[in-house]
Parts: C-alpha cells; structure tokens; sequence
C-alpha cells in the first residue's frame, strides 16, 4: 500500500467517527473490592444485595411515641407522657437518636427541641403525625432493586451505595491498555542535557498520564528513532494491546515515516484532520489495533489525544465518553479562527464579570459571566501555551472569529 501522506482532510467530526468503528470494546473483566473501583467501568449489571437501611430508624434526635398520645399537643396545652423502654406502651415516650433503630409500637418522633424531660416524665410541645421523622426500612433501596446498568463509570458516590446494599466485590471492566510510542531522532531521555536540535521527550509522559486519568493502562515504551525497521518491529510487538499511540513523526517530512510504517504494515484510514493546532494527525488499523498517530508539537499532540484518545479509550471499555467539564463566559477579546477548521483557542479565564459588547464595542455594562481572553502564546510547539491555560473555547469551522462579548463555553480539558 502507499501512504496517502494526507492528501485528503478529514473533518473531526467524520475522523472522530470512523475512530469508533476501530474500537471494539475488549471484554476482559477483573473483580475488584469496592474500594478500589472509583472511576471504573461495571462489566455487569447489579442489584441491591439488601435492603437500606434494614431497618425502621429515627431520622431526628428525641422521643419515639405514640401520635394517638400526642395529639393536640402544643405550647399551649402540652402533654406529659411516661419516660419509658422499649417496646412503647401507650402513654410513654422512649429516648432515640438520629439513625437509631425505631422502637416497636411507636409511629412518630417529638423532636428533641418541643419536649423537655423531668423526674421520669416527657412533657411534648407538639404533635406530630404518624411517620413524621421515621425513615422506614428501604427508604433508600430494596434488596433485589436495580442499581447500575453495565458500562456504568463509577463515581465515590456509587462504591458508598454499593457497600451499604451490601457488595463487597464487583465485576470490573478491566482498563484498556495502551501503549505509548515516543518516536523521532531529535528525542532525548530525561536526565540528559539536550543539545541544539534536541528536544527531551515529554510527549510520551504526557499522553501516559492523560491515559491513566481517563482509565486506561498505558505501557510507555522507550524512544524510538526515525527508523523504518525499528518501527516496524515496536509496532508489531505492541498489537496485543487495546490501542497503539505514536507521537511524532505524522507530517511530510523526510523522517516522518509512521505513515509508511503502518501502511506497510496494515492500512491508514485518516490522515489529515480539519483541526488547529494538529492537523497532520491521522490513524488506520495493525493486526486489528488501532494505532493513532499523534503529532510531535506538543499543543497539537495534546489537543488530539483530548479529541480522538480519550473517546477511544472509553469506546475500548465499552462505555460513552464523558462530556468535558465547561464554564460558561463571555469573550474579553476576540478570538480568531480559520474557517473551514475546527479550532481549539486555549484562553485564560478573568474572574471579574466581563462586560457586555455591542458589534464588539463594550458598553461598560457587566455581565455577571467571567471574562476569557486568549492565553497569548499560540504556537502548536508552545507546551506553556496549555499549561498556564484555564481551558479552551471550540470554534466550529463556520467560524472565522469569536467577537468580543460572545457567550462561550470554556473546556475544561485535565
């Protein structure tokens, strides 16, 4: 086959989608405790062990009674009851705390507050109906109830459900692996001094961690050299994983010959995407892995694993991916795109109000929305340019720019 050496571009949206269909979710399972299982995905659906709570509880702090003994009670004609045990015979009032188990006979809870206790007797100031501040047993789950359908991503909030209804392990969607290849010449390894026209390699250590944070198992291999045959071989050895990730080497250089490389080897299906910064991104298929080809820059590297491996990865375990985090502000600025391109403009976010624009003239006015404003430092290469960012504004390729005083949504992509 012959690489395509992006000819064609590819829309995100288009690239997006025929990413999907590479990603076969891999169906290994894992059974983990519960504790260990935030932010991992179910393999199976599940039910409530038991019911919660179990039992009839107080849900205030105050006196289990009768609510025929109370009735009509109030600051002005208070009744007196019997300080007693349990079971509550008529005409006693049995101490409870908030989470107690309710006694037998009783119906209701004077609250701690509208009574007051002397010599053995409960004097209550109110008369609340049957059931008031009693949290029956299954108020919150039935045992048998459905709780999580399979493909779930479990928050902290979940495992605390499923401890209470009574899971101790869970059948877990094991984390897709990942392998992650830095390649090019100019690559050097931390610790080493890079001279003029060598870069030490982050790349590989940021996409390893973004995919450790959106639930993979990444295996960050070494540097790899602008070497066909090398390429060859680390692609070849790495198709037993769920994804295959390169970074460097996409565009039309005369060493960037990952394109060949996977060509040779199986097919490249995208090459070119219409997207700023990282346009010569692409992927095709090894031995049925996907392999994603990451450009070199830094910023594009980066705005492309957002765009294509994290869905990828949620796809691998079976699930939909998350939308991003947003804050909604308003433009400080203009923002500037290029039409026919989808374009990522990372911005700084100002937490005073911004103030209201009219055909992109302020009017004084605030908003009550923070204001953005571009981050400055533009450059795809420009690694500080996302770092010191508080997010990106999507401009869809229709656009041309973001006039000062628009609405916008700010991505929160980490």
């Amino acid at each position: 086959m012959t690489a395509t050496h992006h000819e064609h571009t590819t829309s995100l949206s288009d690239a997006q989608s025929r990413l999907r269909d590479l990603c076969v979710p891999h169906e290994r399972t894992e059974s983990l405790s519960v504790g260990e299982c935030v932010d991992r995905v179910l393999a199976e659906p599940v039910r409530a062990v038991r019911t919660v709570p179990h039992y009839d509880r107080a849900a205030m702090d105050g006196f289990a009674v009768r609510s025929t003994d109370t009735a009509g009670a109030s600051e002005g004609s208070p009744v007196q009851l019997r300080l007693g045990d349990r079971p509550v015979a008529e005409g006693e009032a049995t101490r409870v705390h908030t989470g107690s188990a309710f006694p037998d006979d009783a119906d209701t809870v004077v609250r701690i507050e509208r009574s007051e206790v002397s010599d053995g007797r409960v004097t209550v100031y109110d008369d609340p109906p049957a059931g008031k501040d009693v949290a029956p047993a299954g108020e919150d789950v039935d045992a048998g109830e459905h709780l999580f359908d399979a493909g779930r991503r479990l928050r902290s909030s979940d495992l605390a459900l499923l401890r209470a209804a009574g899971h101790r392990r869970l059948d877990i969607v094991e984390r897709p692996r990942v392998s992650v290849i830095p390649t090019g010449e100019e690559l050097v390894t931390p610790g080493t001094e890079p001279e003029p026209g060598e870069v030490v390699e982050t790349n590989g250590l940021l996409v390893s961690k973004l995919i450790d944070q959106w639930g993979g198992n990444p295996t960050y291999r070494d540097i790899v050299g602008d070497n066909t045959e090398r390429l060859r071989a680390v692609l070849e050895r790495d198709t037993d994983h769920d994804i295959i990730v390169t970074t460097g080497g996409t565009s039309v250089g005369k060493r960037d010959r990952i394109e060949d490389v996977v060509t040779d080897l199986g097919e490249v299906l995208v090459h070119g995407v219409a997207i700023k910064p990282g346009h010569p991104v692409g992927f095709g298929v090894v031995d049925e892995t996907p392999v994603l080809l990451l450009p070199g820059y830094p910023v594009s590297c980066l705005v492309n694993a957002v765009q294509f491996l994290r869905p990828a990865i949620a796809w691998s375990a079976g699930h939909t991916p998350q939308p991003h985090p947003t804050v909604r502000a308003r433009t400080a600025e203009p923002l500037d795109s290029k039409p026919g391109k989808r374009s990522f403009e990372r911005v700084k976010i100002d937490p005073s109000p911004a103030r209201e624009a009219v055909n992109g003239e302020s009017t004084g006015a605030e908003t009550g929305l923070p204001g953005v404003r571009s981050i400055g430092k533009s450059g795809a290469s420009v690694l500080s340019g996302v770092t010191f960012a508080d997010g990106w504004v999507e401009i869809p390729e229709s656009r041309e720019r973001v006039p000062a005083g628009a609405k916008v949504n700010v991505q929160r992509w980490e």
